[in-house]
C-alpha cells in the first residue's frame, strides 16, 4: 500500500533519532532522495504535493534507515560526498570528506590563482579521496596538481574521482620521498593528515567505527605526519611557496611551533566557520 512521502519520513527520522543521528529529519531526505533518485529539495517539493512511495520502494527506504541507525556513515550508503562544486565517490577504505575541508582547500587554490607562473603547481599529500587535489583542479585549470596517496584503499577511490584530470597525477605511494622530481618547483602543498593522537578515540561512531585508522591516528600527540610534511614540502616549495596544513582545533599552537621550529616563516592559524582553529600555513624562505 503506498505510504504518503511525510509519513514515510516521519517513520524514517524516527529509528535515526533513537540511534542518536544528529539530524534525523536531513537524514530521511537524503536516504529517500538516494531512493527515488531527487535531491533533497525536490524529496521536500514531492512531500509538499502529498506524493507516495510505493511498497519496493518503501523497503528500500527501510533497508537503508537500518544501516544508518546503525551509524554507517550517510554516504557510504549514498555511495557519494559532496566537495566544494564537486560529488566524490566514496565508500569502505577512504576517509569521507568534511565540509570543514573545504575552507581549507580555498588557501591553496587562492595561492595557485595568485601564482605568477602560467602552469603553478600545486602537491596534495594524503589526498584519500582525491577531494583537495581536484578542486584545485578544477578550480585552476591553468595549474598542474599532483597528489599522493599510501593507502591501498583509499588510492584506489582517488583514482576513481580524479580519472579523466588531465592536468591532474596521482601517486601511489610514502609522502617522504614522492614527487621528487618535483622538489623546488611547487607552489603550494596542502595535507589534511591524520592528525588524531593515538589515545583519543573519537567519540562519534561514524568516525570511530568507520573512517580508516590510518587516515586518522597521527602518532602520541597527532603531529608524526605533520612533522613528515614540514620535511618534505620544505624540499617540494620553492622559495615563497606556501605550505597549508589542516589539525584539530587545539592543535594551532604545536603546529605553528613546529613549523616554526622547522625554519618556516609567517606561520599562521586561521579559523573554520564555526570559528575553530582549523589550518595553519606558513611560507618557504
Amino acid at each position: 500500500m503506498p505510504v504518503p512521502l511525510p509519513d514515510a519520513l516521519r517513520r524514517a527520522a524516527a529509528p535515526l533519532a533513537e540511534a542518536g543521528v544528529p539530524d534525523p529529519m536531513l537524514d530521511a531526505e537524503l536516504l529517500l532522495g538516494h531512493v527515488l533518485g531527487l535531491s533533497r529539495g525536490a524529496v521536500q517539493a514531492a512531500a509538499i504535493r502529498g506524493d507516495a512511495l510505493d511498497d519496493a520502494d518503501a523497503a528500500r527506504l527501510d533497508a537503508l534507515v537500518a544501516r544508518r541507525a546503525g551509524r554507517e556513515p550517510l554516504q557510504h550508503i549514498t555511495g557519494t560526498a559532496p566537495f566544494r562544486h564537486l560529488e566524490l565517490a566514496v565508500g569502505p577504505g577512504v576517509f569521507v570528506p568534511r565540509p570543514e575541508t573545504e575552507i581549507v582547500a580555498q588557501f591553496a587554490i587562492d595561492a595557485l590563482l595568485a601564482a605568477a607562473g602560467p602552469s603553478p603547481i600545486g602537491v596534495d599529500l594524503c589526498t584519500g579521496s582525491g577531494a583537495i587535489a581536484l578542486a584545485m583542479a578544477t578550480e585552476v585549470p591553468h595549474a598542474r596538481v599532483h597528489a599522493v596517496e599510501i593507502s591501498d584503499e583509499a588510492h584506489a577511490w582517488a583514482a576513481r574521482n580524479t580519472a579523466g584530470q588531465e592536468n591532474l597525477t596521482l601517486v601511489h605511494g610514502d609522502l617522504s620521498d614522492a614527487l621528487a622530481e618535483l622538489d623546488g618547483t611547487v607552489d603550494v602543498v596542502i595535507s589534511n593528515p591524520p592528525y588524531v593522537p593515538d589515545d583519543a578515540i573519537p567519540r562519534d561512531p561514524e568516525v570511530r567505527l568507520f573512517d580508516p585508522s590510518l587516515a586518522l591516528y597521527g602518532g602520541p600527540d597527532g603531529l608524526d605526519v605533520v612533522r613528515a610534511i614540514s620535511r618534505r614540502a620544505w624540499a617540494l616549495l620553492h622559495s615563497g611557496g606556501l605550505l597549508v596544513l589542516e589539525h584539530a582545533e587545539v592543535q594551532g599552537a604545536a603546529v605553528r611551533a613546529l613549523l616554526a621550529g622547522d625554519g618556516w616563516h609567517a606561520t599562521a592559524t586561521h579559523r573554520d566557520l564555526t570559528h575553530r582553529d582549523r589550518a595553519t600555513t606558513a611560507i618557504r624562505p
